[in-house]
């Protein structure tokens, strides 16, 4: 009894160990991805709340400091810091507004909901349309960015620990100043959906190859399979629904790349929670017949608004974009099949 309870004891402590590490690479990640944002003017937009309140962030510089923290209800490291989070929303004070800004990836607001209830936060909460996520060069759950009184940028993390706790009080604590008019103004999100031709940009594959979304030289019809390399794995424990429907769309993929179908075809992985190496990794594991890269910067997920994965869009010779499947449908194949006799 003694020996499986030190087994199970040394299986617990390698577990903690682990996560220990895996917290550690993530906040290095987070404070990397934030290094070109500290002292710059923060991004003034206005936000909206799952309850239909109206928040503008431009209009809080200079009176407030602003912790925004971005987060998933399927983030285990998120669900972790939830008291951590309430706690410091609950002892703000006058001089901090504290917004919750779920990424809006696999995320219904049903879902959020649900999970504010069950856990109990009160904060606004936002769904961010990509805008957040760009200006603010989102790589991870939780992201913290903690912004001063003086509306620029103060800190960027991924731990709920003494770092941020000491960066919220100096926010707090700074010298209260409005940015200049211009400061922290953000461009729009040129959003394509179904009708529209695709935008003529391009990203390199894992392989060194150019794919250019829109190409006059190559006039087959083109697929993007928006994916994560996560997704069947660390799904499997919080979202088994969508880890399922990630495994059945990279299988039907694989299946009709490897028929030669006349296609092109691309796997855009988000670059949350992912590095080249990972998305390597995946290619491997699974022997994946298409192209793949990696939208670190996560523009061609804004770029046609896909806020789940796996989502197909499929363009047709024209690279007009005809079809979009958001999950699995195993009848969509035969669509293409008709778009390729055209």
């Amino acid at each position: 009894m003694r020996t499986s309870w030190i087994v199970a004891a040394a299986l617990l402590g390698g577990l903690a160990l682990a996560d220990a590490r895996a917290q550690s690479v993530a906040q290095a990640q987070a404070v990397e991805a934030g290094r070109p944002l500290i002292g710059t003017p923060a991004p003034r937009l206005r936000l909206t709340s799952i309850d239909g309140d109206s928040i503008d962030l431009g209009d809080l510089y200079g009176k407030k400091a602003v912790y925004l923290k971005f987060w998933a209800t399927w983030c285990i490291p998120c669900r972790q810091q939830m008291p951590h989070f309430e706690h410091v929303y609950q002892t703000a004070g006058a001089d901090l507004a504290v917004i919750a800004i779920n990424v809006g990836m696999n995320d219904p607001l049903e879902d959020v909901r649900k999970f504010r209830g069950d856990y109990g936060i009160h904060m606004p909460i936002v769904l961010d349309d990509g805008r957040l996520a760009k200006a603010l060069n989102l790589q991870i759950t939780p992201q913290h960015v903690v912004i001063g009184r003086d509306g620029h940028i103060r800190y960027v993390g991924h731990l709920a620990d003494a770092a941020l706790d000491t960066a919220l009080a100096d926010a707090r604590s700074s010298a209260a100043q409005p940015l200049r008019r211009g400061e922290g103004k953000t461009q729009a999100i040129a959003r394509y959906r179904v009708g529209d031709r695709v935008p003529d940009i391009a990203a390199t594959t894992l392989d060194g190859s150019v794919f250019r979304a829109r190409d006059s030289a190559d006039r087959r019809p083109t697929v993007l399979v928006f994916l994560s390399p996560w997704c069947e794995s660390y799904l499997a424990g919080s979202r088994p629904d969508v880890g399922v429907r990630c495994r059945q769309v990279r299988e039907q993929v694989d299946a009709l790349a490897r028929a030669g179908s006349g296609v092109r075809w691309l796997g855009v992985a988000s670059g949350l929670w992912a590095i080249p190496r990972e998305l390597e990794e995946y290619r491997v594991q699974h022997d994946t017949q298409f192209s793949l890269m990696l939208d670190e910067s996560g523009e061609w997920f804004r770029a046609f608004e896909v806020s789940e994965v796996p989502t197909l869009l499929v363009a047709d010779a024209t690279g007009r974009l005809v079809r979009r499947v958001d999950g699995f449908d195993a009848e969509w194949p035969s669509e293409l099949e008709h778009l390729l006799k055209e």
